[in-house]
């Protein structure tokens, strides 16, 4: 259960330093990341980063004169590009919690 780990010079502090170096490493790698997201044929496509900040927007003036279209095809656009960041997001906290070894399993 506790493979790798000396029991005899296991200290609940190195634990918790590891685990904090872990979740700032994950979540500087997370913030580099890109995620995009195309809607109608690519007439609609946004960016955003790990933190789902927005990065860029790219919409086609065709639809500057069709303000239903484009309501619809930015909703459709950012709800898949959240999705994605959210899914990575999951896997991240998923990879952290299995590089604690047996602590992190069920």
């Amino acid at each position: 259960m506790f493979e790798g780990i000396d029991l005899k010079n296991l200290n609940l502090a190195d634990m918790l330093n590891q685990f904090q170096d872990m979740a700032k490493n994950s979540k500087d790698e997370n913030a580099a990341r890109i995620f995009t997201s195309k809607a109608g044929g690519g007439m609609i496509e946004i960016s955003i980063n790990g933190n789902s900040e927005v990065i860029d927007l790219k919409i086609d003036d065709s639809l500057l004169e069709d303000k239903d279209s484009l309501q619809i095809l930015l909703i459709s656009c950012m709800n898949d590009v959240i999705k994605q960041s959210d899914e990575n997001k999951k896997m991240l906290a998923m990879n952290m919690m299995g590089g604690l070894g047996s602590f992190g399993q069920k």
